[in-house]
């Protein structure tokens, strides 16, 4: 991968780090299945409107959506609702990248080398090390919200792939007709879970200052986390396998753990900060891309042969 497209990915993994903050805020406002429908209504209509569908299968447009959007969102939205740190959901959800290397080469047969395996493994275990230390903090997370952000991570991971299948050359387009999936069934969920009441609800006071956070948060999910992010990253899954453009996401928990500091003070020990540069470092390893020796001019000498014993 070039260094520009690592610099974007890295990029993706910014804005997708804060992007856990706005949902706090969302989530102060609006029930979880209704922000996940409102998430994704509000880029839906205009593309159904006035963007044309790329040429790709629409098996991978709704397993994309369906993974991507619904899983993802479901489950992640409920775990915060339900206790979920900020930063350690930001953490935990990233287990869509070994989760998406692992997928990738039992379903689509891609494979994995060495330096890319050895770097997930470094990142998983700077990620497992910070997931062990934050359980530990105030009697432990409860087991309800990890596990429920685990499912969003397999739901991220079956998205990628079913990203990567598509293979279109409109990776923009795909992201907006991925956005058409949720709404509709996420509304469902939301009237039959959370209930007319609570919908109907969740719209009042939205010019109180947490109503306008709220808004605000939901703002940044639409356009920047969702139509900057998510294009990007659909752009760098088209162009590169999924082994090496997933493990930038574990990037993302280091933003998030940081952001959830500065902004709702949740608090960061120094071990934290250390195990993230773990995840970082294996992010780079796994990333990088192998040297090559240089081919030997037409004038340089053939090379001779090592002496070999005996």
């Amino acid at each position: 991968m070039p260094l520009r497209h690592r610099l974007l990915a890295a990029l993706v993994a910014v804005t997708w780090g804060l992007n856990f903050v706005a949902i706090h805020l969302s989530l102060q406002q609006f029930p979880p299945f209704l922000l996940v429908a409102l998430r994704f209504a509000v880029i839906a209509v205009p593309t159904v409107l006035l963007v044309p569908r790329p040429r790709v299968a629409w098996r991978w447009v709704l397993g994309y959506g369906l993974g991507f959007g619904v899983l993802q969102f479901l489950f992640l939205y409920l775990a915060m609702d339900t206790g979920m740190p900020t930063g350690l959901a930001s953490l935990v959800l990233q287990s869509s990248a070994p989760f998406t290397v692992l997928l990738a080469a039992a379903l689509l047969r891609e494979r994995l080398s060495p330096r890319q395996g050895l770097g997930v493994l470094v990142a998983v275990l700077g990620l497992g090390g910070i997931a062990v230390h934050r359980a530990g903090l105030d009697g432990g997370a409860t087991l309800l919200p990890v596990v429920l952000t685990l499912c969003g991570g397999l739901g991220w991971a079956l998205g990628n792939l079913a990203n990567r299948q598509a293979r279109t050359d409109a990776p923009f387009r795909l992201v907006l007709w991925m956005s058409v999936v949720p709404p509709l069934p996420m509304l469902a969920v939301s009237l039959l879970v959370e209930g007319p009441d609570a919908v109907t609800a969740s719209f009042r006071g939205l010019t109180s200052p947490t109503g306008l956070a709220a808004l605000g948060g939901l703002a940044y999910t639409v356009l920047v986390a969702t139509l900057v992010g998510t294009g990007l990253w659909t752009w760098l899954m088209t162009r590169h396998p999924s082994s090496v453009v997933a493990p930038f996401s574990m990037l993302v928990p280091v933003v998030g753990i940081a952001a959830s500091w500065l902004v709702l003070r949740e608090a960061v020990p120094p071990v934290e900060l250390a195990l993230g540069a773990v995840v970082v470092g294996g992010v780079l390893l796994g990333s990088a891309p192998a040297r090559r020796r240089p081919a030997p001019t037409q004038d340089a000498p053939a090379p001779v042969p090592a002496a070999t014993a005996g």
